[in-house]
């Protein structure tokens, strides 16, 4: 079950660096699935119930089990992705949600967060080192 764990953070964390404006849902099928196949795992999605991809990913409306297709991610959609990796006869399931955004700072982060939530000490604190990461990764 660790293994599965272990492949399935670092394969979602691969398919958010790919989310970006012109690219298509079917290519980050296509590398995610490299991935994981290269990691000795298989993408269980695929072929679950005639399921034809190895990732779910749904766009904007689409509130889960998305099938990726050629349609082009745009400025201000919003992504989710659903990876599930099969190891060692253990599943283990992770999805993120992504923005997509030509533009996106730490304005931006903090416009998103006052819209919905109340925040304390703890909260600011988490906001601003999860923005340093992204931007030390050049993200």
């Amino acid at each position: 079950m660790r293994a599965a764990c272990k492949l399935a953070s670092p394969v979602l964390n691969f398919a958010g660096t790919l989310v970006k404006p012109s690219i298509t849902t079917n290519e980050i099928d296509r590398a995610v699935h490299h991935m994981i196949v290269e990691a000795g795992a298989y993408p269980s999605p695929l072929g679950y119930g005639g399921f034809p991809k190895s990732i779910c990913t749904s766009v904007n409306e689409c509130a889960c089990h998305g099938l990726p297709d050629s349609t082009q991610l745009q400025n201000g959609d919003i992504i989710n992705i659903d990876v599930n990796v099969f190891l060692n006869y253990f599943l283990w399931r992770k999805k993120a949600e992504y923005a997509i955004s030509a533009h996106y700072d730490h304005t931006c982060v903090w416009e998103e967060v006052l819209q919905n939530k109340c925040l304390n000490k703890y909260n600011h604190t988490a906001i601003d080192r999860k923005f340093y990461f992204y931007q030390s990764e050049g993200l």
